[in-house]
Formats: C-alpha cells, sequence, structure tokens
C-alpha cells in the first residue's frame, strides 16, 4: 500500500467517535506532510499496524499484556518501511501470537489510533499513527505462542476480563467487532 492507496483507505474510513475523527485528520495530514511515514527513522513519528484477532468461531479475541507498555492491547507494530499495513498487521499478529493461520477479513480499515510513545531508552518520544484490520485466527487447534514483546497472550470474550488494564482503544474495537456478530 502507497501513501495514495492509505490516503484512499483513511478518506473512505467512517470515525466510530470525536477520537477517531480527530485522529484521522491527524493520520492524513501526516500522511502528506512526511514521505518516510512508514520508517521507524522518522523521529517525530511513523505507522505502525495492527489488528483486532478474533478467534475461528468469532467468540474471543487475542489480546497481548505488552511488556514495554504494560496493559493490555491488540497485536502489531511498525510497518519498518513496508507502506502495505495489511501485510504489516497480519505479520505482526503471526509473530506476536505463534498463529500461523490467520486470515484477514476485510481490506478495508477497521480502526485507527494516534498516540504518544514515550521516550524509551535511545528512541526519543514520538506517535504512532496506528491502522487496524480485522482478522480471524482459522484453526482451532493451533496454539497461541508468547513472544518476547509481551508478558501475557490470551483469548477474552469481554472486556471488563482484562487487568491490569488497557489501551484506550480497546473498548472502541469490542464495541465496533461485538456490532458485526
Amino acid at each position: 500500500m502507497h501513501r495514495k492507496n492509505l490516503r484512499e483507505k483513511l478518506k473512505r474510513y467512517r470515525p466510530a467517535d470525536k477520537t477517531e475523527t480527530e485522529d484521522k485528520q491527524k493520520m492524513l495530514n501526516f500522511l502528506n506532510l512526511n514521505e518516510a511515514c512508514f520508517e521507524r527513522s522518522l523521529s517525530t513519528g511513523h505507522f505502525t499496524s495492527s489488528c483486532w484477532l478474533e478467534n475461528y468461531d468469532s467468540t474471543k479475541f487475542l489480546m497481548t499484556l505488552h511488556k514495554k507498555l504494560g496493559f493490555w492491547l491488540q497485536l502489531g507494530g511498525h510497518a519498518d518501511g513496508d507502506s502495505d499495513l495489511i501485510r504489516v498487521s497480519l505479520k505482526e499478529a503471526r509473530e506476536e501470537s505463534g498463529l500461523k493461520n490467520i486470515k484477514l477479513l476485510s481490506n478495508e480499515i477497521f480502526d485507527i489510533g494516534v498516540h504518544m510513545v514515550s521516550k524509551y531508552e535511545k528512541t526519543p518520544e514520538h506517535y504512532h499513527y496506528d491502522v487496524r484490520f480485522l482478522s480471524r485466527a482459522t484453526d482451532d487447534n493451533e496454539e497461541i505462542q508468547i513472544s518476547d514483546e509481551s508478558m501475557d497472550l490470551r483469548w477474552f470474550a469481554e472486556i471488563p476480563t482484562l487487568h491490569p488494564g488497557v489501551s484506550p482503544d480497546v473498548p472502541r474495537m469490542f464495541k465496533k467487532w461485538k456490532s458485526l456478530w
């Protein structure tokens, strides 16, 4: 997905609330002003991609307890120069879950979020412009495996069972996901 393709997807995207409306405009501005927007080396920020991953029968969703951030969030990560954010979201989901059989459910954006990431070691404070896609694990016999980036990895059916806390966007994604079924 080149900048043009992402721009078109963002323009088609219908935000669910005021936060997403503001984030959509921030993403479009950032995309238009930064040719290197998919590069981690862009110190002010960069695009990331993640996915809301449901299980094979759409009854649960997979969350990771992120090691650096200390709260539950969807699987995802840096684009590292890859402008195809769908490919990035699936690659990250496979790496972070150990699952091989993951299917994209839609080419359209499921959710978006812009977040400030705190300074970490030599990496300065910067923004993540996260574009999220809806995916499904298709093999119910496949076991999840915790990656080095996680403290924990689990399937959940409801938001209240997520402790010690969740990314602020998780309840909105959960509500969107529940409305699909």
